[in-house]
This record gives structure tokens, sequence and C-alpha cells, in this order.
């Protein structure tokens, strides 16, 4: 417990009334303890002796290995840097477990030297949470799965390993437990990872930050960017930096000299035109705009052949257009935009039907529903997880454009969420609705929203065979009553 106030916040929850139970409360702060009423009931913890640590050490780099002898002297210097703190023994060894070449412990014991502090105060695992998603995509963008295929799956491996290591410290997990959402590192791994930053030409990060009205939140802003290397804005169109591969900024920047960029992250909040320059990256991999209003796509767009992931957030309720070029971005593997409209892909014959396709693409959202043609169907038939959004003038369109019947030919499909619109209300319910059996058999998880299915269709939802998760968000369903009686059947 970090706080004394977080104490006070569940004290309550622990009535004293003498039934003999125990809590047992640990903490970096003599204060949580004073004030938690411990009195002589605390136990002051003491750090690990240099041989403790060294066991604990030796434990965790080489488990049931034997330890070569050239190792030791070193390893124990390593050892006693942590300065007898079990969590950054832990940390370190796992980071060393599978290093079995002499320069790259002494690498370390360099970098333990300069990032761990000699103050017990400031050695604490806080951080800022990453969702996962964005992790694994950066790590696709700067190819360092070695998989063509299943980069995600490979990418998941990764990531259990490094948790396993005690690398990578596990924040929220999906309801399931199965899936790791948000993770975060340990602070001495986050310094080991900014002098590799600072050592080859990962990232830079400009210097101006947008305003925010919070003068708390401008203060982390500015904290989080101060490792990283940082260039005054009149000073970021230098063309030394075009050997960087990844770029995050706040403003506009002439990008025309960044050559070599896999990783781009525009934070800008006044984007409406698509930025020309970006045409001119074509190593680009992973793209991050905000835009508000209708973004047009412009056709050059085929030009990013790397292309895997395009995000595109909106600052106000935003569309875009993909031109047709777009299906020349064969590499795509994830589409997140706001509401979008994509064109049919164009006919080409069999010898050119594999350079124009998104053959790869894993994840696509906000789909426009008036655009859901089998043609678009085919082209994107390998995805995992779709999302569709009716339009807002026309509710009949959603049901009666034919698009639930065309979704059957998705035979990866595991993740489906159907939104509709709630501006309008329909003045009939849809005249037919699909069966189960024009869902694909894949499904897993089916999310309906502003959908004004009737409750009795859900029973026909209930044969989909493979389907684990139903959220029915607000007017999914409606109809007579209000309450729903499945089949004795359904949801096997």
């Amino acid at each position: 417990m970090w706080k004394s106030e977080a104490w006070d916040a569940v004290r309550l929850c622990f009535p004293s009334e003498n039934k003999g139970s125990g809590i047992l409360l640990t903490t970096r702060n003599t204060d949580v303890a004073h004030d938690a009423g411990t009195k002589n009931l605390s136990l002051q913890m003491d750090l690990m002796s240099p041989d403790e640590s060294w066991n604990l050490f030796k434990s965790v780099a080489f488990a049931n290995e034997e330890l070569p002898s050239e190792f030791e002297t070193i390893g124990k210097q390593i050892a006693d840097e942590c300065h007898g703190l079990p969590l950054t023994i832990a940390v370190v060894a796992g980071l060393l477990k599978s290093k079995r070449a002499i320069e790259n412990w002494k690498s370390v014991e360099e970098d333990v030297k300069s990032f761990v502090s000699n103050d017990p105060d400031e050695r604490c695992p806080q951080g800022s949470e990453i969702p996962v998603k964005n992790l694994m995509r950066s790590w696709m963008a700067e190819g360092f799965q070695k998989l063509e295929n299943d980069l995600e799956g490979e990418a998941e491996k990764c990531l259990q390993e490094l948790v396993e290591r005690c690398l990578v410290l596990v924040c929220k997990k999906s309801l399931d437990g199965t899936k790791i959402r948000s993770s975060k590192v340990h602070d001495l791994i986050y310094g080991l990872c900014l002098r590799e930053i600072q050592r080859g030409n990962v990232f830079i990060m400009n210097d101006i930050v947008l305003y925010v009205a919070d003068p708390e939140c401008l203060d982390l802003s500015m904290h989080k960017m101060q490792p990283f290397k940082r260039v005054p804005g009149d000073l970021i169109d230098n063309p030394y930096f075009g050997l960087y591969r990844a770029l995050l900024t706040p403003v506009h920047v002439k990008l025309i000299h960044f050559k070599l960029l896999k990783v781009l992250v525009l934070r800008h909040r006044d984007i409406d035109n698509f930025p020309l320059q970006i045409l001119s990256l074509i190593w680009l991999r992973y793209l991050s705009l905000v835009v508000h209003g209708h973004l047009l796509i412009p056709p050059e767009i085929c030009r990013l052949w790397n292309l895997q992931t395009l995000v595109v957030k909106e600052y106000d309720p935003s569309f875009v257009t993909c031109p047709v070029q777009i299906w020349e971005l064969v590499q795509l593997r994830h589409l997140k935009l706001p509401r979008f409209y994509l064109p049919d892909r164009p006919s080409v014959s069999v010898d050119k039907e594999r350079d124009m396709g998104f053959s790869n693409l894993q994840t696509t959202s906000r789909l426009s529903s008036c655009c859901c043609t089998r043609e678009v169907i085919m082209g994107i038939q390998n995805v995992k997880k779709l999302e569709i959004s009716g339009d807002e003038d026309d509710y009949e369109s959603f049901w009666e454009s034919g698009l639930v019947n065309n979704l059957v030919h998705l035979h990866q499909l595991e993740t489906l969420s159907l939104t509709g619109t709630y501006i309008l209300w329909p003045r009939t319910l849809p005249a037919s609705t699909p069966s189960a059996k024009s869902f694909p058999a894949t499904l897993k998880k089916l999310n309906l929203t502003s959908t004004y299915l009737s409750w009795s269709y859900l029973d026909i939802i209930a044969e989909l065979p493979n389907l684990e998760v139903l959220k029915l968000m607000g007017f999914a369903c409606c109809g007579e009553g209000e309450e729903w009686h499945p089949i004795v059947m359904g949801f096997n």
C-alpha cells in the first residue's frame, strides 16, 4: 500500500469486532504503517544479504543448469548492485536467463550500476499500463518476430516469456484469464530500455507538448518525454534524423527527412487532410493519426506497401473514405478507423489476385454496413475480429443489404460486433433476420448494439456452436415484453 489515504478508504471494510481475524499489510512507507495503527506489530523487513542475493540470482538466472565458473564472479557483482532488493534481483536475473555470452553480462552490469538507485524509496515498480495489442503491433512493425504468417501468435508467446522471466508485469487480463490485456515494466527494466533506445536509432520525440488543461497531466507528459532523445521543433528536420526508425510527435514536422521510418504516431488534433508527406515513407509499417471530420485517404496510399497497421483516431465524430487502391496494401493486418467506407475490390486476373486483397488482415473496426458486399467480404475473408457500423440515415439497409448473409464466407472470424443506429427508432422491426447458419461457425464472441432484434431471435443465436461471449448493449433487442426466456438446449 503506497499511501495512507488508500488505507483510510478500505479500513471500514474491516470492522473491529474481536473475531480473531488478521490483516497483513505491506508498504514501503513507514507513515502508512503508523497510520494503520500497527504500533508494535509492524515488522521492518531487512534487505537480502550478499549470500541470499546471490542464491536468489543464481536460482533465477540458471535454474536447473550448472553454473559456469566464468559467470560466478560477474554474477555476484551484478547481484550486489541490486542492493539486496529481491524484486530487482529477480528482474535482472530474468533478463540474463537466456544470455550465455559474457559480454552481455558485462553490459547489463554497467546498466545496473547506472539505473539502480541507492535510495530504497525510489526503487518501486510504478509505471504506465501499455495495451498489449499496441505493444505487439509495435513489435511487428519493428520486425522482431521471425514468423511471417502468425505474427500475433508469436508476439503473444514472446510476451508470455517476458512475464515468466519477471521482465514484464501483468496489469489486466481477459475475463476468462487466458489473455493479457495490459502490462507494464519495472522501473529498472524501463531504465534499461531507455539505455538501449539511446544507443540505437529507435525513438525520437519532439520537444513541444500540446496544451493540457490539467497542470498535473502536463507535467506527467513532459516527464514521460524527457528520457527519449528530444529535439526542439526548429531542429527536428535535420537530415541526421533520417536514420530513426520510430517517431512519436504531437506537432507538424517535415517527414521527408525520415526515410527509414517504420513507426509513425502523429498526435495532432487538427488533421482534416491526409498528410501527403507520409506517402514518401515507403518503409512505414505502423501509422497512427488523429483526425476530425471527413478524411479522404488518397489513392497514393498504395505506395506504403509495407504498412501493417493503420490507426485513425477521431477527435470528434469522423468518417473515412478509402480509395480502391488501398486493396494493394497486401501486408495490412490491422485497420482501426472511425466508421469508414471500403469500395469493392477491383476485378483482376488470377495471377494478380494475390497482389490485390487483404489476405493478412486480422482486425477491422467500424466498417460501414453499406459496403459489406460479397466482393468486400471475400477480400477480407481471413479476418478474425470485425466491427460493422450501420448508417445513421438508413436503418433498413443494415439488415436488407445482405451483409449478414455474406459473413458466412469469413471462415476465420472469431469476434463480431454489429452496431446499428440509435438516431432513428425503426418504424418496423427487420422483415427478415438471418439464421444461425448465416454466421461463421468459428464465431466465439458476438456484440450487438442498436440492432433492434426481437428477443426471440436470441434463440437462433443460441445455436452458434462455438459462441462463448454474447454482449447485448443498448437497443440490441426490442419488441413486446422486456424478458427473454432462453430455450433449454441453447448455448451449449
